[in-house]
C-alpha cells in the first residue's frame, strides 16, 4: 500500500467540512439561543464529544500507518495510536471548561507528533492541512472552554 503524498481536493474538502461542528459548538456556546442543542449539556457537550471522537481518530491513523508497515517496526507507532484516546476519554469526564482545554491540548499534542512523524514517512505534503484543521479544531475547544 502507498500512502498519497500529498491530501486531494477530496482530502482537503472533507477535512474542511470537519471544522463544522468545531466551529458550530463555539458558536453555540457564543449565542445559545441562535443553535437549539438536542444534547444534554447543550453546546458544550457536543463539542467535547465531536473533540474526542477526533482526538481518537488522529491516534487511529497511527495504528492504520502501522498496519500497513509504514516506517518500519511499529511498536511506538501502535502505542502512540491509544494515547489520544486515553486522553480524550476522561476529558469528556471533566467539567467542561477543562475537559474543551484538555481536548484543545491534546489535538495540538497531536500535530506536534504527527509533524514530527510525518516526513520520515513521507507524508509531509499533508502537515499543511493537518495544521489548519488542528488551528481551527483546537481554537475552537478553547473558546468553547473560556465560555463554559
Amino acid at each position: 500500500m502507498t500512502a498519497a503524498r500529498r491530501p486531494s481536493p477530496t482530502a482537503w474538502a472533507l477535512g474542511l467540512s470537519g471544522l463544522i461542528p468545531f466551529v458550530a459548538g463555539a458558536a453555540g456556546m457564543l449565542w445559545p439561543a441562535a443553535l437549539p442543542w438536542p444534547v444534554p449539556g447543550g453546546a458544550a457537550a457536543a463539542l467535547g464529544a465531536y473533540g474526542a471522537v477526533i482526538v481518537s481518530f488522529l491516534g487511529g491513523i497511527h495504528w492504520g500507518l502501522a498496519m500497513a508497515g509504514a516506517g518500519g517496526p511499529s511498536t511506538l507507532r501502535l502505542a502512540w495510536g491509544v494515547v489520544p484516546s486515553l486522553i480524550a476519554w476522561p476529558a469528556l469526564l471533566l467539567p467542561p471548561a477543562w475537559g474543551l482545554a484538555v481536548l484543545a491540548a491534546a489535538l495540538v499534542l497531536c500535530f506536534m507528533v504527527d509533524r514530527r512523524s510525518y516526513p520520515a514517512l513521507g507524508l509531509a505534503g499533508w502537515l499543511p492541512l493537518r495544521g489548519l484543521l488542528t488551528a481551527v479544531a483546537a481554537l475552537s475547544c478553547m473558546a468553547g472552554a473560556a465560555l463554559a
